[in-house]
C-alpha cells in the first residue's frame, strides 16, 4: 500500500510588488513622446518658433512696451493648444481604433490610471509653450529700447491655454468614443473665440475664453491697464484641473482623492470667474482720467540741453531719444526758434479704454510738443514733424491748421536731418507717397501737404543739407510768414519754379481762406 504525502499549497507571491504608478509614468512618457512626434504638433511648433524669430527681429520692435508684449505672447499658444487637443484625443482613442481595448483588462493599470497617464503626457507640450513665451518676452525685455513691466499672470496664459485644450481632448475621448468629436469642438472653439467673445474685454463673457488680448492703437502705462489678469489665470488653472479630474472620474476613478480634487478644482474655477467678472473697464477710471487730462500730476520731468522732457515713470529712460530728435530739428531752424526752450510732454487718451483709437487733441500751450507712448519706425518722423510745426508756428494747434507755404519749412526741418530723408517722407505721409498732396501724420492732429509743397520738399531733400540750412536760417522770418507764397518759398530756397498751370493751381490754394 502506497502512502501519498500531501504538502500544503502555498500562495505564490510576485517577485516584486505591483507598482501601478510606475506604469502610469512610463505610459505618460511614451505618450508624451508620441504626441511630440505627431505631424500637427511638429508643424505648429516649427511655425511658433519661426514666428517668434520673425517678430523679434523686426525693426519696429526695437522699442517694445513690455505690458503689451506679455499679452502678445498669448495668441500663438492657441494653435499649439488646438494641435495638442487633437493629438491627445487620437492617442486616447488609439486602443479603440486598433481594437485592443479588451487586452487592457489583464493589465494592472486601470482605465482611470491610463487617463491620468494621458493627462500627464500633455505636460511637456505645456513646458515647451512656457519656454517659447519666456524666450519671446525675454528677447523683447533685453532690447535697449524696452520700457514698461510685464505681468506674470499675463505670461502664464499661453501655457495654461495649452493645458486647458489638452485636458479637453482627454475628456472628449472618454465621453465620446469617436474621432469626430474633437474636430467638431475645435470649430466651435474657434467660432466662440473669434466671433462670440467681445474683443474689448469689457464684457464679462469675453473672459470665459482662454485669451483676451485687448490690443489698441496706443500703449498704456501698466497702471492704466486694469485687467483682471491674475483672476483669469486662476480661472484657467481651475478649469484645466476640473477637466482633467472629470476625465479621470468618467474613466472609473472613484477614490476619495479624486472626489476631493474635483471639488477643489471647481471651487478654483468659480473663484476665478467671480474675480474676473468685472472685466476690463470700457471707459474712464480715476487713474485714466488723471493720465489723460492732468498728466503732469503723474509724470517725471528731465532736462536735456535747453528743453524739458516730461514722461510717465516707465518712459523716463526714453527721453534721451526724444531729445536727439528735438536737437536735430532745432539745429536746422533759424531765428529765435533755434534756441527756444521746448517742453516735450508725453500724452495718452485713455478715456475710452485699451481698444480705443482716438486722436490726441493738439496742445495750445506755447512751446509744448506732444510725444506718444510708441517709438521707433514711423513714430520718429511724426514726432519730428510735430517739433518742426511748433518751432514754425508757436504751438501744436496752430501747426495743425497750417494751409500755406510754411508747410515747406516745417517738412524740411522735420526731415532734413534724417539719414534717409526720402524714406522718412514716405513714412510720415498717410498714403506712403513722395508725390502729390497728402496727409502728414503727427502724434496729435494731422497736417496737410499740397502737391506743389511736396515737389519743393522733395527737391530740397535732394540738395546738400548745409546748403539748404544756410538759406533757411538766413531767410527764416520770410519763410515762416503766413504772407509768403509757395512760389516765393521755392525762390528763396533755390528750387526751380513750377510750370504755369501748376503755379496757378497752387496760388489758388495758397490761402487759408475758405
Amino acid at each position: 500500500m502506497s502512502t501519498v504525502l500531501e504538502t500544503p499549497v502555498r500562495a505564490v507571491e510576485p517577485a516584486h510588488p505591483a507598482r501601478p504608478w510606475a506604469a502610469v509614468f512610463a505610459l505618460a512618457r511614451f505618450e508624451a513622446r508620441e504626441l511630440r512626434m505627431t505631424v500637427s504638433f511638429v508643424g505648429v511648433a516649427a511655425l511658433y518658433i519661426a514666428w517668434i524669430v520673425w517678430q523679434s527681429t523686426q525693426s519696429q520692435g526695437d522699442y517694445p512696451v513690455l505690458q503689451d508684449v506679455d499679452r502678445a505672447t498669448q495668441s500663438m499658444p492657441l494653435l499649439v493648444g488646438l494641435a495638442v487637443m487633437l493629438g491627445v484625443n487620437r492617442a486616447v482613442l488609439r486602443s479603440r481604433r486598433c481594437d485592443t481595448d479588451r487586452h487592457f483588462d489583464v493589465l494592472v493599470v486601470e482605465p482611470w490610471r491610463r487617463t491620468v497617464a494621458h493627462a500627464l503626457s500633455i505636460v511637456p507640450a505645456v513646458l515647451f509653450t512656457a519656454v517659447c513665451v519666456l524666450v519671446q518676452f525675454t528677447w523683447a525685455a533685453l532690447k535697449p529700447g524696452a520700457v514698461g513691466h510685464g505681468s506674470p499672470a499675463e505670461l502664464v496664459v499661453g501655457p495654461l491655454t495649452v493645458l486647458l485644450f489638452g485636458m479637453l481632448g482627454v475628456l472628449l475621448a472618454r465621453l465620446f468614443r469617436t474621432l469626430f468629436a474633437a474636430p467638431i469642438l475645435l470649430l466651435l472653439l474657434l467660432f466662440s473665440q473669434f466671433v462670440l467673445t467681445s474683443p474689448s474685454g469689457a464684457d464679462w463673457m469675453s473672459w470665459l475664453g482662454p485669451v483676451v488680448s485687448e490690443s489698441g492703437a496706443t500703449a498704456f502705462p501698466s497702471d492704466l491697464l486694469e485687467r483682471p489678469a491674475a483672476w483669469h489665470a486662476l480661472y484657467l488653472v481651475g478649469l484645466g484641473l476640473s477637466l482633467a479630474v472629470l476625465a479621470v472620474l468618467v474613466s472609473g476613478g472613484r477614490t476619495t482623492v479624486v472626489k476631493a480634487a474635483i471639488a477643489g478644482s471647481v471651487a478654483l474655477t468659480v473663484v476665478g470667474v467671480v474675480g474676473q467678472s468685472a472685466g476690463t473697464p470700457a471707459g474712464s477710471t480715476p487713474a485714466r482720467d488723471r493720465a489723460t487730462n492732468a498728466p503732469e500730476k503723474v509724470q517725471s520731468c528731465l532736462k536735456h540741453g535747453r528743453s524739458t522732457y516730461c514722461a510717465f515713470p516707465e518712459w523716463t529712460g526714453r527721453t534721451a531719444d526724444w531729445a536727439g530728435v528735438v536737437d536735430r530739428v532745432q539745429n536746422l531752424a533759424g531765428g529765435s526758434a533755434g534756441v527756444e526752450r521746448l517742453t516735450v510732454r508725453q500724452r495718452v487718451d485713455a478715456t475710452y479704454g485699451l481698444t480705443s483709437d482716438t486722436t490726441i487733441s493738439a496742445a495750445t500751450t506755447p512751446g509744448q510738443v506732444t510725444v506718444g507712448t510708441d517709438w521707433g519706425g514711423n513714430r520718429v518722423p511724426e514726432f519730428a514733424a510735430a517739433v518742426a510745426s511748433v518751432l514754425v508756428t508757436g504751438n501744436e494747434k496752430a501747426g495743425s491748421e497750417v494751409c500755406d507755404a510754411r508747410m515747406v519749412t516745417i517738412m524740411w526741418l522735420a526731415l532734413g536731418g534724417e539719414s534717409d530723408p526720402m524714406t522718412a517722407l514716405r513714412n510720415v505721409r498717410l498714403d506712403d507717397s513722395v508725390s502729390g498732396s497728402a496727409i502728414v501724420l503727427s502724434p496729435t492732429e494731422s497736417m496737410s501737404m499740397s502737391a506743389e509743397q511736396t515737389r519743393i520738399v522733395v527737391e530740397l531733400l535732394k540738395k546738400p543739407r548745409y546748403d539748404v540750412a544756410g538759406k533757411v536760417k538766413a531767410k527764416w522770418t520770410e519763410l515762416t510768414s503766413q504772407k509768403t507764397s509757395t512760389a516765393r518759398v521755392a525762390e528763396l530756397l533755390g528750387v526751380p519754379a513750377a510750370d504755369k498751370s501748376a503755379a496757378k493751381a497752387e496760388a489758388d490754394g495758397d490761402s487759408c481762406e475758405e
